[in-house]
């Protein structure tokens, strides 16, 4: 479970700075959710996979 957590928030940190860079391409007329949802997911990912090296 904790390789899960880990992998998926390595996809979502991938997914975010390509939202990024999509917002920034198009001089930030579209959304920016592009880029801050993934980034909640891999923060939370990354709370879990936190909270399960505890254990």
């Amino acid at each position: 479970m904790k390789k899960l957590f880990l992998l998926l928030s390595a996809v979502f940190v991938i997914l975010t700075f390509a939202g990024a860079a999509y917002v920034l391409y198009h001089n930030g007329t579209v959304n920016a959710g592009y880029a801050c949802v993934p980034m909640v997911l891999a923060l939370a990912c990354l709370s879990c996979y936190r909270k399960l090296q505890k254990k």
